[in-house]
């Protein structure tokens, strides 16, 4: 028994003090490249739960762009709809099986797509117009949520699944709305939607309806952009239509909406949120700048991801927006710029092990130790 115990022992300390060594090694960056004759860059917008996989789009020299999904180093190029060429991938699914975005058709008309392995790439139609584009979808790939234009020509939000199809989600009261994320589930869906005066505001659309979430102080239109796993954390950005102002925020049912304060920044937006909501991602910068950002509350204002990562960025290479998160808030895919092929391009950015979630991992191991050998 005694030699069980030591061997364990001897086992829980190295496991602590591996974990310790590892804080700072096991964080990484890549860069995702582009398609094949799209080299004028590329940008990622989606990126699954275990962070092999990223979707988004490749831009070629006549600013035509082709949706991709990039798995463990391979960019594949997930074509367009029949007689066309163009597409742009904009959500992913949980395990990475499921992508959404926009196509054009052979008429030039832009239509929301569901792509799989097994089926390819499939439009899913309008709310009766001529244009749709999904921006988001559900962990298991079944809820995908965009706009999608009705009869009378008006861009809408919709809901869409396999067995009820296209369903419209109203407005605030105005003509016009657009879905931009969904909660884990499918059944929370956020996104902007015009109010009776014409005013875009953001909202969060459950079973029971549209609620307005308002706009920051000083601020006429906002728009909801993510949404946490179980749906009560929305984040976004806040707009002045007139001087096109604009700032990140952060709500939630208790707390209302509140900005995300970005020291020397003239603007800001909030693409994403982690499952729990507690990390938030996106841009802010001014007229000759932009830098991806990090949020968290025990930060309480946001982090440039240039300065806490400049130990991966090389040769002037600069994150310049981050744009999703994975649920765990481990992995943050967007938008930089690589000086190694001196272009805009897809990043996917590892942030694990933090040194905190480290400590707190390596403590709990401690204690386990302290307390198996106070039992000996």
């Amino acid at each position: 028994m005694q030699m069980v115990h030591s061997r364990f022992n001897a086992l829980l300390s190295a496991c602590v003090l591996s974990l310790i060594a590892t804080a700072g090694w096991s964080q990484y960056l890549t860069w995702l490249g582009t398609l094949p004759g799209y080299n004028r860059g590329s940008i990622a917008w989606g990126v699954s739960d275990d962070g092999f996989v990223a979707v988004g789009w490749a831009e070629n020299a006549a600013w035509q762009r082709r949706a991709f999904r990039w798995e463990n180093g391979v960019m594949q190029d997930l074509g367009a709809l029949p007689g066309a060429n163009e597409s742009e991938a904009w959500g992913v699914s949980a395990d990475g099986s499921v992508v959404v975005g926009m196509a054009r058709n052979a008429a030039g008309q832009a239509r929301a797509f569901r792509w799989t392995a097994f089926l390819g790439m499939q439009a899913l139609g309008t709310l009766g117009g001529n244009r749709s584009a999904a921006y988001a979808v559900s962990d298991d790939g079944a809820a995908v949520v965009g706009w999608a234009e009705n009869a009378a020509g008006q861009r809408r939000a919709f809901r869409w699944t396999p067995v009820f199809g296209m369903r419209d989600l109203g407005t605030l009261g105005g003509n016009y709305s657009e879905a931009r994320g969904v909660s884990a589930g499918g059944f929370e869906v956020v996104g902007w939607a015009e109010n009776a005066a014409g005013q875009r505001r953001a909202f969060r659309w459950t079973i029971v309806g549209m609620q307005d979430l308002g706009t920051l102080p000083g601020y006429d239109w906002s728009l909801a952009r993510g949404v946490s796993r179980d749906g009560d954390v929305v984040v976004g950005w806040a707009v002045n239509p007139i001087g096109l102002d604009r700032r990140a925020f952060r709500w939630t049912a208790f707390r209302g909406m509140q900005e995300l304060y970005t020291a020397g920044n003239d603007w800001s937006e909030a693409h994403a949120v982690s499952a729990d909501g507690s990390v938030v991602v996106g841009w802010a910068g001014n007229i000759d700048r932009s830098r991806a950002f990090r949020w968290r509350p025990e930060v309480g204002v946001t982090e440039d991801l240039n300065a806490t990562y400049a130990s991966l960025l090389t040769n002037g290479s600069v994150l310049t927006g981050a744009v999703a998160i994975s649920p765990d808030g481990r992995y943050i895919v967007g938008e930089g710029y690589n000086a190694a092929t001196r272009r805009f391009e897809a990043f996917l950015l590892d942030t694990v092990p933090e040194p905190a979630s480290l400590m707190a991992l390596s403590a709990g191991l401690v204690g386990l130790l302290l307390r198996r050998r106070s039992k000996q």
